[in-house]
């Protein structure tokens, strides 16, 4: 379900001629199709692989790829900067993006597709910043997919040569696999999930463009050794940029919007 934060709920396909209308053909299925001969007794050690599974998610992945391909297609006609900020649950996301929208606002055109699966409570903070948001609750889904961000795009219409920020469900899996068509992928890691984090959950870092370590004014109560975490980073992912910042106390964040600044001229 999408939800503009500035006027109603969107249950429809409606087109207003802004972002591609996907329509309702997206498949979502990830269900288990299991094959059984039943000339053959139950074997509860030996089992069938299942290739129709297989099959299915590769056809989700490749149906999700076609329709990012088309947001992305839709964002450079209009010089739009957008930004895939991927996390697990609590690192930060929603904090950074308000203190990234007070201090930049003045200077550059942003909004946001906020993705939950329950409630508005990050879009209302958003939405109190005074920046226009649009909310996707995902029900049990783990992700926002390439049609859930076309959907909210027609309701949040975005102007052209703008910023639009598109805050994942919090999870440090699922959102790594599906492209939204964004300009560039930023994962968030705070400083009190362990410095093992990008080993654990290699594709999420690998898929990242850049990694905000976040909550730096936390280090002298948590067991975490900073260089180790970005060592491990970039053994995953030899590019990624990383950007260590603190979104309560400021810390380093004219870094991190110098490296806004940069993509936004970028995509002009």
């Amino acid at each position: 379900m999408v939800t503009d934060l500035g006027g109603a709920q969107e249950h429809g396909d409606s087109d207003h001629g802004h972002p591609p209308d996907h329509g309702n053909d997206h498949p979502h299925s990830h269900g288990h199709d299991h094959p059984h001969d039943d000339g053959a007794a139950a074997d509860p050690v030996r089992h069938v692989p299942d290739t129709r599974l297989v099959e299915l998610e590769y056809d989700v992945l490749a149906k999700n790829d076609l329709l990012a391909a088309r947001n992305r297609v839709w964002f450079e006609d209009r010089g739009i900067l957008a930004l895939n900020l991927m996390s697990s649950p609590g690192a930060g996301k929603t904090s950074l993006l308000e203190r990234t929208i007070r201090d930049l606002s003045p200077e550059l055109m942003l909004s946001v597709i906020e993705g939950d699966q329950e409630t508005l409570l990050d879009a209302e903070r958003i939405r109190a910043t005074g920046c226009r948001v649009v909310q996707i609750n995902t029900g049990s889904g783990c992700h926002l997919d390439a049609d859930m961000l076309a959907r909210g795009l027609r309701s949040l219409d975005p102007p052209s040569q703008s910023v639009v920020f598109i805050e994942n469900v919090g999870n440090l899996v699922c959102p790594a696999l599906f492209d939204l068509g964004e300009r560039s992928k930023v994962v968030i890691m705070s400083v009190t999930e362990g410095d093992d984090k990008p080993l654990k959950y290699p594709h999420m870092f690998r898929a990242a463009d850049v990694l905000l370590l976040n909550k730096l004014d936390l280090l002298p109560y948590v067991n975490f050794d900073v260089e180790r975490c970005i060592g491990y980073a970039r053994q995953i992912n030899p590019g990624i940029e990383v950007l260590t910042v603190s979104a309560t106390r400021g810390d380093d964040l004219d870094r991190w919007y110098d490296w806004l600044r940069h993509r936004v001229t970028a995509a002009a």
